[in-house]
């Protein structure tokens, strides 16, 4: 039995041999760097994907802008904005992909992510990073050179604060001989995904993890990763990826590949989808940053025609009433 089968969260995005959707933040189509994210329409935009079954919200983790890199990543604080959409939102799994756990003490890590779990109803899908954008590690005064190392020590770190009471850690960055970390999640940890490689082995995320964040590729490509990554985990761990579509309006328009991602018609994505999920694929996190349509329009047209199809895995166990 999976540890998470209880988890709200999980258990509405994952199961075995089954593909869902969800949708990363912001929920606009924009273009250049920064998006506008207004609050009022995110919100709406999210109760929406909620209503239609997606079963999660993603955002992603960027501590600095990197104007060379083009692009502000989410915009907000992951954590403090999930928050916000946990307030706002009852049932829908909410994700990071991903928090650079390297740029972030281990303590302050645990401690965010275990509020945002109680705070949220045990929906928190933690996706985790080692960084990938270059000014990042000298403004943190930090080596990318040890991010691996510094990776492997938050995960094992932050898993301990939420498994035991008052334990004694030494590590790089911890020295903890008194105290506690609270609240403890409920089922004493937190589903967290590894993202890529995270400078590691997939047999050190396999044992270490509790699902895989992986990068798109190629049909063929994702089935022998997907089957490697099976063979190491032995016991069921989901294996997700992200996916930036441009829907067209002609529901049977074929593929253009785009920069990143593709733009197409309906029919083309629900066979696109079929084929990952049967390649192994238990979610996809639906990007619209490339859209030519408004998001609304594409959230209704997923949520109408396509989230049926792969539709969120269960209810939670209780519901918080927003009004």
């Amino acid at each position: 039995m999976n540890q998470f089968e209880s988890h709200n969260g999980f258990k509405r995005t994952f199961k075995e041999n089954k593909m869902t959707l969800g949708l990363n933040f912001p929920l606009e189509a924009y273009k250049g760097s920064f998006p506008e994210m207004n609050l009022e329409d995110q919100m709406r935009l999210a109760r929406q994907a909620e209503d239609y079954g997606f079963a999660s919200l993603f955002v992603r983790d960027a501590p600095l802008y990197d104007p060379d890199f083009g692009d502000v990543g989410g915009l907000y604080d992951p954590f403090m904005f999930l928050t916000y959409v946990a307030a706002h939102t009852a049932e829908i799994a909410l994700g990071t992909g991903s928090i650079v756990t390297t740029l972030r003490h281990p303590i302050h890590t645990a401690k965010s992510a275990a509020t945002l779990e109680s705070i949220s109803g045990q929906r928190f899908l933690f996706g985790a990073a080692s960084g990938d954008r270059p000014i990042e590690f000298p403004a943190f005064r930090t080596d990318a050179d040890d991010k691996g190392e510094l990776f492997r020590e938050s995960i094992k770190v932050m898993k301990q604060l939420w498994r035991e009471e008052f334990p004694e850690i030494q590590t790089a960055r911890v020295n903890l001989t008194h105290g506690d970390v609270v609240p403890k999640p409920e089922l004493s940890n937190i589903p967290v995904f590894g993202t890529g490689y995270s400078g590691q082995s997939m047999e050190w995320l396999a044992e270490n993890t509790d699902g895989w964040l992986f990068y798109p590729q190629n049909l063929k490509g994702q089935k022998e990763l997907i089957q490697k990554w099976r063979r190491a985990t032995g016991a069921f761990k989901p294996f997700a990826q992200p996916l930036v579509v441009d829907l067209s309006e002609r529901a049977g328009e074929a593929p253009k590949p785009r920069q990143i991602g593709f733009r197409a018609g309906r029919n083309f994505l629900i066979d696109y989808l079929n084929a990952y999920q049967e390649a192994g694929v238990n979610h996809m996190m639906i990007g619209l940053k490339e859209s030519s349509r408004p998001a609304e329009e594409v959230i209704q047209e997923l949520g109408e025609y396509v989230v049926p199809k792969f539709p969120a895995i269960s209810k939670p166990k209780f519901t918080f009433f927003n009004n």
